[in-house]
């Protein structure tokens, strides 16, 4: 169960990233303030995603070694 909800909130993540890359490109011409705060939060999602995916990596292989 734990996987699965780790799993869900890297895609949550990405999906925060994708969201805020759009947004960002979106408002580069009108509000460049804005935009660099949407590219901020792009780069925290990215990172957060890319932790979690590890983290869950990690509880992973050490759930199937303890199952050996």
């Amino acid at each position: 169960m734990n996987t699965k909800l780790y799993r869900i909130s890297e895609i949550v993540y990405w999906v925060i990233a994708v969201l805020s890359t759009f947004k960002a490109f979106k408002d580069w011409n009108s509000d460049r303030s804005m935009a660099y705060i949407f590219v901020g939060f792009a780069v925290v999602s990215v990172f957060m995603a890319l932790f979690r995916r590890r983290f869950r990596k990690k509880f992973e292989n050490r759930k199937n070694e303890e199952g050996k």
